[in-house]
């Protein structure tokens, strides 16, 4: 039987280095980089040991790509590749040491120089009338059921017994286009969404437009994130009840909330699929005046952008996450482990971001990040692509194979808000509820709000 014998060759970092690599990926995270984070940060070892300090950033964010792995089944990930070279074979222990030692600190370092639109694009779903796209909104992530943990993170009450785990809050502002972490903070579940937004003040600027759900709406707050210069369109609660101060010929009228002034455009959307029809009013307010320049039927379609930053979570806590609780018991643990998880997501948002460019005139919408995930496993794994050859590849394996792989264009469609899964045994109060998604037609009225 004719037999085909393959060679394979990897470079990689020398001695006790070596292990510390993410495949490909680590081209955007060089060595440099780490070394460069573990010196600003002092977190360098004193003395050369069998776990470096570098080895142990890139355990980490290995173990962001392998979430359903113990850190010790990551560290045979990251050897398998090594092929006949020496690697070393730390304990659970000795892992468990080495992330103590190093902190959150490099890995704080490393999600600061990584976080921003990453981007160049103009056009698309990127940027509208010249401003960059993004989004403002929390989400909730479980954390161990530790005596540590607890001191810090406190459980959520509901009518299921409560939330089973302490809680920590992640607020994110994203890029709505490639889906990109621009900054995120992170606390307890007693910080609210509202006072954790503060704290992303430092990274809004002009040259931006911001979407904001319902929850955002309070007269505060507009006016500290308008101060920043960056332009908002924020849904109002239908509580409020804005002063109508001037009428534009779009069906918008200038008004204040607080001390900012905003137009306010009122619209009635509906929604027809074979299940009948359902109408929702919708009350937006922006910080953009200017009625010729952006219409209220052009606001009113930019607001569905608004969901990118969901999608984004989602990729965060089932596509990476699996929906797992997170892995650390220690209050510091669980910052070293977060700001890891961001840095991973950040870098494989990069990877998708550099081949859209490379390839041109490819709608962010269509990629995959499944696949760019599974790819960057298989490539660590191989320990292939860690340091770039003498010819440039803009796109890159990962790039290629999502590329490659590009999802149909979004169609329209709707599926009620529901529970798919209730926590209860016993069947849910009301009428029947169907969880099918039907194909949907959209149609948007503009409402004209009369005097007061």
């Amino acid at each position: 039987m004719d037999q085909c014998v393959i060679t394979r060759e990897i470079t990689v970092a020398a001695g006790a280095f070596a292990p510390g690599h993410l495949g490909e990926l680590t081209q955007i995270v060089p060595f440099e980089m780490v070394d460069q984070a573990l010196a600003a940060t002092g977190t360098t070892q004193a003395r050369l040991r069998v776990l470096p300090s570098r080895v142990v950033v890139y355990l980490l964010l290995a173990g962001c790509l392998f979430a359903e792995l113990g850190y010790r089944q990551v560290w045979h990930k990251l050897t398998t590749g090594l092929g006949t070279l020496p690697a070393a074979r730390p304990s659970d222990n000795a892992l468990w040491q080495a992330r103590a030692r190093l902190g959150a600190a490099p890995l704080r370092w490393l999600f600061d120089l990584l976080r921003g639109p990453a981007t160049a694009i103009t056009a698309g779903s990127v940027r509208w009338h010249g401003l960059l796209v993004c989004a403002i909104d929390g989400t909730i992530m479980s954390v161990p059921d530790s005596a540590r943990n607890l001191a810090v993170y406190s459980k959520q009450a509901g009518s299921h017994g409560g939330s089973g785990y302490p809680l920590l809050r992640l607020v994110a502002l994203v890029t709505c286009g490639t889906r990109t972490i621009i900054d995120a903070v992170f606390g307890p579940i007693s910080c609210g969404e509202q006072d954790c937004t503060r704290r992303l003040r430092r990274s809004l600027h002009a040259g931006m437009i911001v979407l904001l759900d319902r929850n955002f709406d309070a007269a505060a707050l507009i006016g500290e994130l308008a101060a920043t210069e960056a332009d908002l369109l924020v849904r109002i609660k239908s509580n409020r009840k804005p002063p109508v101060l001037r009428r534009y010929c779009d069906g918008s009228f200038l008004s204040r909330i607080g001390t900012v002034q905003v137009r306010v455009v009122e619209c009635e959307i509906t929604i027809a699929t074979s299940a009948g029809r359902r109408t929702g009013v919708y009350r937006l307010a922006t910080t953009l005046l200017d009625w010729r320049r952006h219409p209220a039927a052009e606001l009113v379609t930019l607001y569905h952008q608004r969901w990118e930053i969901e999608t984004a979570f989602l990729e965060l806590k089932s596509t990476i996450l699996g929906g797992r609780v997170l892995r650390a018991r220690t209050p510091a643990g669980i910052a070293q482990e977060v700001y890891a998880l961001l840095t991973c997501y950040q870098i494989l948002r990069i990877a998708i971001t550099d081949a859209i460019e490379a390839a041109g005139r490819t709608d962010p919408d269509r990629t995959s990040f499944t696949i760019a995930l599974n790819a960057a496993r298989d490539l660590l794994t191989q320990a292939a692509g860690v340091i770039a050859g003498t010819i440039i590849d803009l796109i890159g394996s990962i790039g290629r194979r999502v590329l490659d792989n590009l999802l149909p264009a979004r169609r329209l469609r709707v599926s009620p808000r529901i529970v798919k899964r209730a926590l209860s045994r016993y069947p849910a109060k009301g009428p029947n509820i169907t969880r099918r998604s039907y194909k949907a037609t959209l149609s948007i009225s503009i409402l004209a709000t009369p005097d007061p």
